[in-house]
């Protein structure tokens, strides 16, 4: 929802000399630069809902942010932010209205629905980039419309997985092979920062990766009532796969987000099917 209509026209004042109406700024800024940086509200796939008390977003449906500029292309650009991997969230943090809000406390979800508006008021909803046919391995460039986007219905999602959400906004799913009652609560940005360091570590140290036990202990809050980080381990390691898969399953289902999956056809097989839309490089980079 757009409330800028109005904000690039700056009020006219009509000269004496009978010449066209001009747009005033200030007294230091041509008349041409003397317009607003437009905003947009976005719609929070969570709807506020699983925010904690005292959180800026706690009950909110909506956030606003302002649209892409130059000085937010320099973000993108910039070789340390890229190297640090700090480029987007920065950018995010600085298309945000309301400063109080930290965008690495965002559900997933939440941001990543930040992160399509904020590419829509840069580039538009548009998005170009180069797809490999599962078929036939060909590469072609494929066009997505990013607002072409639906929000997870987590309540309607819950219903049908059995769970239920708890007074503390996390939910519970009662497994089907242990029977295990398990509680989970929604990762935000930061919980991903610290799993990707933690990969990171083990990749430093040569260590096996893990990222589906990693995931759960990131998100699993207690298992039949029992909060203790050494049993919830313990539980995750001798978790039968049968569980495993439905729990990973349950979660990607519930959890607050915008489905961009979008059809896809190949012009080389004739191969069709829904897809996911691929983020890659030209996602902020576009051709």
């Amino acid at each position: 929802m757009n409330r800028n209509q109005n904000r690039f026209d700056a009020p006219e004042v009509a000269p004496d000399d009978g010449t066209p109406p001009v747009a005033h700024g200030d007294a230091e800024t041509p008349a041409v630069f003397s317009w607003s940086i437009p905003t947009e509200f976005v719609n929070l796939p969570s709807k506020g809902q699983f925010y904690p008390e005292g959180h800026p977003l706690a009950g909110e449906e909506s956030i606003e942010i302002r649209y892409m500029t130059a000085k937010d292309e320099d973000i993108l650009t910039s070789q340390s932010l890229i190297k640090k991997g700090i480029a987007i969230d920065r950018l995010l943090q600085n298309v945000l209205v309301d400063k109080r809000i930290d965008v690495n406390t965002l559900l997933v979800g939440d941001k990543n629905a930040l992160l399509v508006a904020t590419r829509v008021t840069g580039y538009g909803a548009e998005y170009a980039t180069n797809v490999s046919c599962p078929s036939c391995g060909e590469t072609g460039e494929h066009t997505f419309d990013l607002q072409d986007g639906e929000m997870t219905d987590t309540h309607a999602a819950l219903e049908e997985v059995g769970g239920e959400i708890t007074s503390t906004n996390t939910f519970t799913i009662t497994l089907p092979l242990t029977k295990a009652t398990v509680e989970c609560r929604f990762l935000t940005g930061e919980d991903e920062h610290k799993m990707q360091k933690e990969a990171e570590r083990k990749a430093r140290r040569n260590m096996d990766e893990s990222p589906l036990t990693d995931q759960f202990r990131a998100f699993i809050v207690s298992v039949n009532g029992d909060n203790s980080v050494m049993n919830i381990a313990a539980f995750i390691q001798n978790l039968p796969a049968r569980d495993s898969r439905t729990l990973r399953a349950a979660y990607g289902d519930v959890m607050p987000g915008v489905d961009l999956t979008q059809h896809y056809s190949c012009p080389n097989c004739g191969y069709s099917a829904d897809m996911e839309v691929p983020l890659t490089v030209d996602f902020f980079w576009p051709k």
